[in-house]
């Protein structure tokens, strides 16, 4: 999980362009070192929790639980300030590296696991982890808006993802090669592809929304849905007439 983790921020971080705000995820995708990560990163990620009844909440120092008599159940131990203290450089410098692309996170990862020891570094960014993911705990149970915030934009998300393991079926929906070149030929093509859909699809929608019949129709709720990621209407592997009145222009061969 924090492989994959690593490579969504490097994939991410590599575009200075996009302002990222917000990270939508499933509870598959989120990770102490995540929430870590995506802070120094600037930006919040904001995953979907299934087993939200089962998620502790660290207390900000030692013996501050007997001020929150009722949520003993959930307390567990206090934040571990001074590692944070001790290993905020070095955060901040594989934070950067990934920002800037000087480093992949493959090189990050291994470095975090080498010779099964745990890096001084990853404990640390895992308990910085543990505080803002303590903070997150408290606004999704609290904040009904949030959840619900949450789970519309990872529908988006979901939607996008489909789309994109639709158009790009080859090799089982991955990358199989470990050469940068195929890599990044692959993934440009997956680009194109997306930009060929949304395109298409756009000109579709505009078109159908020009007749007044339909365009009437639509609601305010039906305007907010509306979204070129739609592909139930896609052959992808190309259209095939079949016509049994007709031969194959294919000679017979004497017998």
């Amino acid at each position: 999980m924090f492989k994959e983790i690593l490579w969504d921020f490097s994939v991410v971080c590599l575009n200075a362009s996009i302002d990222i705000q917000k990270s939508y995820t499933d509870s598959h995708g989120q990770s102490e070192v995540g929430f870590a990560f995506c802070h120094l990163l600037g930006f919040n990620l904001m995953p979907r929790l299934k087993g939200v009844a089962s998620q502790k909440l660290y207390l900000p120092e030692k013996g501050s639980g007997i001020r929150y008599p009722h949520l003993d159940p959930i307390l567990t131990r206090s934040i571990n300030w001074e590692l944070i203290r001790q290993q905020y450089d070095e955060m901040v410098k594989y934070t950067t590296a990934l920002k800037l692309g000087t480093a992949q996170a493959e090189a990050i990862l291994s470095r975090f696991t080498r010779n099964n020891v745990q890096h001084p570094t990853y404990k640390a960014l895992a308990e910085l982890g543990k505080v803002i993911k303590t903070l997150f705990l408290c606004q999704y149970i609290i904040s009904e808006t949030l959840r619900q915030e949450i789970h519309a934009g990872l529908n988006v998300v979901e939607n996008w993802n489909s789309a994109n393991g639709f158009i790009f079926y080859g090799d089982g929906r991955e990358i199989a090669s470990n050469r940068i070149e195929d890599q990044e030929l692959s993934i440009l093509s997956l680009h194109l592809l997306q930009l060929c859909l949304v395109y298409v699809n756009t000109l579709m929608i505009q078109q159908v929304l020009k007749e007044s019949i339909w365009h009437s129709r639509m609601t305010s709720a039906d305007f907010r849905a509306l979204t070129p990621l739609i592909y139930a209407h896609i052959n992808p592997y190309g259209w095939f007439e079949l016509d049994m009145d007709k031969r194959l222009p294919i000679e017979r061969i004497a017998a």
